[in-house]
């Protein structure tokens, strides 16, 4: 039995025109707790995400968000329940034209008819949260990657919604950015005891910090649905091949050696180096 903000996903079947990328997906995102969906690169996390944003439409399966299945939803019903959710893209996606704090209160001005200072009041509120409030008054082009993800995280939060999405938010930083955003969520996580937080993922690092929930997937399947201490008992092998990094065994070229290169193609290759 599910919470209302669980997110339970039942032999999900999604993909891109007549191109299938995730087939037979199933797990439980819980309410309340911080959900991780590992895999490695190009296992379809992200197109799992994009079907429950509403970004694409499942082909197959069900898909139960706040109690209710988004496949049988219409268009009205699912921009209702949408705004339910705050979303961290992957590079902030914040808008350069924007100061911080006009960025933060995006889904708040466009949306309702708040006062400058009640949107300001607003801005720093969040802002304070992910300790950029003395940067509400610059724009993302003066800020690093670090900043704009928190300040992308801000803006996802800022109307308190049920469920947090973040895809990849520790992508491109370095270990110490990467452990503060962890924190962060944490932070998110103390700070709402309600919400459903989802994070795609195939930081290990991350995984082991923050995870309450882990929903594996290995080429477009679900392989594992459960927390991090289960799956660090499993003696599946992909999931103990995954877990410990260790390379695919392969009989392709990191086996067979380098392959040379044609000799005519060599010599005007050196010729060039030497002009």
């Amino acid at each position: 039995m599910t919470t209302s903000w669980d997110i339970q996903i039942n032999n999900l079947k999604a993909g891109y025109g007549d191109h299938v990328v995730l087939e037979n997906v199933t797990g439980l995102l819980p309410a309340g707790a911080v959900s991780v969906i590992l895999g490695g690169s190009g296992c379809g996390k992200s197109t799992l995400l994009r079907q429950i944003i509403g970004l694409s439409t499942p082909m197959a399966g069900e898909l139960i968000v706040g109690g209710q299945d988004i496949t049988r939803l219409k268009s009205r019903e699912y921009r209702r329940l949408r705004r339910n959710m705050g979303v961290l893209f992957q590079d902030g996606a914040l808008l350069g034209a924007l100061t911080l704090a006009q960025n933060v209160v995006l889904p708040l001005s466009e949306h309702l008819s708040l006062t400058r200072q009640e949107l300001r009041s607003e801005a720093l509120r969040v802002l304070r949260m992910v300790d950029l409030e003395e940067f509400a008054d610059y724009y993302p082009n003066e800020l690093s990657g670090g900043m704009r993800k928190r300040a992308g995280l801000a803006r996802a939060i800022v109307a308190e919604p049920k469920i947090l999405l973040c895809d990849e938010p520790t992508s491109g930083l370095d270990p110490i950015t990467a452990a503060r955003m962890d924190e962060l969520l944490l932070a998110m996580n103390r700070h709402f005891p309600d919400m459903t937080i989802v994070v795609v993922s195939h930081d290990l690092a991350s995984l082991w910090t923050i995870a309450d929930q882990v929903l594996v997937i290995r080429e477009g399947r679900s392989v594992f649905c459960g927390t991090p201490s289960a799956l660090k008992e499993s003696t599946d092998p992909y999931l103990v091949q995954f877990l410990n990094r260790s390379a695919e065994s392969s009989s392709g070229a990191a086996e067979s050696g380098h392959a040379a290169m044609d000799p005519a193609v060599r010599a005007r290759v050196d010729a060039w180096l030497a002009s």
